[in-house]
């Protein structure tokens, strides 16, 4: 079975150009599902049913795993067992008849324009850390990047004098993402005052943020920066890296985007995910219909 995995593993890195954090997802899923199925005395994937298949998600339920890892779970399960039966490791596809885990659609968390206003006011800008933060702070909301796509730029993804920045995504997609006035200006004020002092030319390479030793930022790094700028401006809500790039999409959309436009920015390669964006300050959609519907 170790083998089937291995070779399975190889074809997503070669085939699929996957990410490695992608591959590394997949392959403790799996490892998950071989070990249950271990210790119900199954050791040939050939072995495999559906009902052995249903008891590792009540396994997983009972364990209180969300729907949306259950549903991660399905995903990584189909994908290895299509892989066998399309390599006739195996007669049939026991996943087939097994439904994927419906998702519960939690609306994410949002900062309003003021919240994130005081959290933007809050490095001190005297300083070099404080200069770097502040440029951090207003990348991650000018652009709506993930964490990893933060920490992974590179001074050769930035073309400032256009207002835009290279973004390399999930599963090594590439997109351009505008960055705006003030970040612009932040980053640049970074790169000539704070950054040379932070730099160490053999560890930092070509990492556009660096940490105190002069080496690309971790994602925990990164979450004690913003966990510092949000106790600072007094926000008591549940506030995480993520939810700048939430907050940038609805208030994009808020402010009259095309959905379309959001999309690209986010990197959504499914617009249905941008979609959740459209429905989160419904009284904001009520109060746009009051003051102009004529019959609000």
């Amino acid at each position: 079975m170790e083998q089937f995995l291995k070779e399975y593993l190889t074809i997503l890195k070669l085939e699929r150009n996957l990410s490695v954090n992608t591959i590394g997802s997949y392959k403790n899923d799996l490892r998950s599902f071989i070990n249950f199925i271990e210790r119900e005395n199954t050791k040939d994937f050939s072995e495999v049913n559906s009902l052995l298949i249903t008891s590792f998600f009540k396994f997983l339920k009972e364990c209180g795993l969300t729907s949306s890892s259950t549903a991660r779970y399905h995903s990584s399960i189909k994908g290895f067992f299509s892989f066998l039966y399309q390599n006739n490791y195996i007669t049939s596809n026991p996943i087939d008849k097994i439904e994927a885990p419906k998702l519960q659609k939690n609306l994410p968390v949002v900062l309003n324009v003021n919240e994130m206003q005081k959290i933007l006011d809050g490095p001190e800008v005297s300083e070099k850390l404080g200069i770097r933060d502040k440029a951090i702070l207003e990348v991650l909301y000018a652009c709506g990047l993930r964490v990893s796509e933060l920490i992974n730029l590179k001074i050769s993804d930035l073309y400032l004098s256009e207002e835009m920045i290279r973004v390399l995504g999930k599963g090594s997609k590439e997109r351009l993402v505008p960055i705006g006035r003030s970040a612009v200006k932040w980053t640049k004020k970074y790169l000539t005052k704070s950054r040379p002092l932070l730099e160490k030319k053999i560890k930092s390479e070509n990492i556009v943020f660096l940490n105190i030793r002069g080496t690309k930022l971790s994602r925990m790094g990164l979450w004690k920066i913003i966990n510092r700028y949000i106790k600072l401006a007094g926000i008591k809500r549940e506030v995480h890296p993520h939810t700048f790039r939430h907050s940038f999409a609805t208030h994009l959309i808020e402010g009259g985007a095309d959905l379309r436009a959001v999309q690209e920015m986010l990197g959504h390669s499914d617009i249905s995910t941008t979609q959740i964006y459209t429905h989160i300050d419904r009284d904001y959609i009520k109060q746009v219909h009051k003051d102009f519907h004529p019959r609000g």
